[in-house]
């Protein structure tokens, strides 16, 4: 049997893989045993800027499809064949809940951290957005709980995604409005400039309702590329929910 064809790196003359690389549908092959396993194709993107690159186009585009399949196919309708951003910052916003570092957020630093599995919902979605915006599609997670923070109490952190972000009714308004971008902040999944929802008064009263918030502690940034993440101060559970009330499934 011959050899697999093998492509050699173009991106840098300097690459270790002077010898060329094998077949990205061998790779293909490789990553689906694997599960599209988000470790090994990080690992794998620090190799080389070819092995960066496939990362890129093919592999965490394939680990966002598995992982939220219903998502991704809502998110790509429009027309599009790619998102806003990159599939690399959306991988990242499905497993990884950003914390509160910088000066984003008026609490304590609290580090980020991967999670397992997270839960993102349309519906959700249409709480966190001003009546004359619901028409737009907003995919929110439920808050990641770090409770006991000392002064700032329970703390929620929630990260979300905007479907066609570009020709949104909440990017309108916040250009209509002047919004300001953040003077030195960006997003921490893609690195874009960011707005503060709160200071351009764009957050409504129906989303710390739907987080289990206090009113008015519920804050949160959008990106140039559609990634929205913000934390809120959760309520306390009442005693019969910490006896394990269910709540009711969302429709």
């Amino acid at each position: 049997m011959s050899a697999a064809k093998k492509h050699r790196c173009i991106h840098s003359a300097n690459c270790v893989c002077s010898k060329g690389h094998i077949s990205e549908e061998a790779l293909f092959l490789v990553f689906n045993q694997l599960h599209w396993n988000p470790k090994i194709i990080a690992t794998l993107s620090c190799t080389c800027k070819w092995f960066d690159d496939l990362t890129k186009r093919v592999l965490w585009k394939e680990f966002c499809r598995t992982r939220a399949p219903k998502m991704m196919l809502d998110l790509q309708s429009s027309g599009s064949h790619s998102i806003d951003g990159n599939w690399r910052a959306l991988a990242k916003l499905l497993i990884y809940c950003s914390g509160c570092q910088g000066g984003l957020f008026n609490c304590s630093p609290i580090p980020g951290h991967f999670v397992y599995r997270t839960r993102f919902s349309r519906t959700s979605g249409k709480n966190f957005l001003l009546p004359q915006c619901r028409s737009d599609v907003l995919y929110v997670s439920d808050p990641c709980e770090h409770l006991d923070q000392g002064d700032d109490g329970d703390i929620g952190f929630f990260r979300g995604i905007f479907k066609s972000f570009r020709t949104s009714k909440v990017k309108k308004t916040l250009i209509s409005r002047s919004a300001p971008l953040h003077p030195t902040e960006v997003c921490p999944y893609c690195k874009a400039k960011l707005w503060n929802m709160l200071a351009a008064k764009m957050i409504p009263p129906s989303a710390s309702c739907r987080l289990g918030a206090y009113e008015d502690c519920v804050e949160y940034y959008v990106c140039l590329n559609g990634h929205a993440f913000g934390l809120c101060t959760l309520l306390p559970l009442s005693d019969t929910e910490e006896q394990g009330g269910e709540d009711s499934p969302e429709e």
